[in-house]
């Protein structure tokens, strides 16, 4: 598999290497970095040319890098049956800067693309409808950027007495505590037979 994949890297910087940052094979996988300018031809041309017939769109998520000035990658998973390969291209971003929608290229991007600005704000010019899909209604930040909450900022429940869901601010019902996995007997004041190596530490 590998020596396939170093193959098509090589035909790749020879045919399309304008198009290509960078092409590495890591982990029996081989990876495509190119530039937002770029995007669409390489994935059409990845999907068109014969020995490459990367048909069939996967997948496109995000990766969020905080500490980067482009703090997103954006990742296009492809496969192709006649092959038997599989591609990844990879697209890096900033927070306020947009992706080309792969979606005239793959109809199918559509709904990944959606969930990609969703959870991480990525933005996406050219798509057809880019709404979130997986969050509610009024939904504030985006839940897989890093450095969004792990609580959120509001949490929703019925009320009883306003017979609606209603919106309120987090509020956790119990402070953080530290917890001695090593001792089933967490709080006693003396030791357990074998339970030493709670006191160990």
């Amino acid at each position: 598999m590998s020596e396939a994949l170093n193959e098509l890297a090589s035909y790749l910087r020879e045919t399309r290497g304008a198009l290509i940052s960078d092409a590495s094979l890591a982990y029996g996988e081989l990876t495509l970095t190119t530039t937002s300018a770029n995007l669409i031809a390489l994935l059409t041309f990845l999907r068109d040319d014969v020995q490459c017939a990367f048909v069939n769109f996967v997948d496109v998520c995000g990766v969020d890098w905080p500490q980067r000035p482009d703090r997103f990658d954006v990742v296009y998973h492809l496969l192709s049956p006649r092959q038997n390969l599989r591609v990844r291209v990879k697209v890096a971003t900033g927070e306020n800067e947009p992706v080309p929608s792969a979606t005239p290229v793959y109809p199918g991007a559509d709904w990944f693309e959606r969930e990609a600005y969703d959870m991480y704000g990525i933005l996406f010019t050219g798509h057809p409808d880019l709404r979130r899909i997986l969050t509610d209604y009024g939904f504030e930040g985006h839940p897989l950027r890093k450095d969004f909450p792990v609580t959120g900022f509001v949490e929703v429940r019925y009320d009883d007495e306003a017979k609606r869901v209603v919106y309120e601010p987090v509020e956790l019902k119990q402070e953080f505590r530290n917890f001695d996995f090593l001792s089933p007997w967490e709080g006693t004041d003396y030791v357990l037979p074998g339970d030493e190596k709670a006191k160990a530490r």
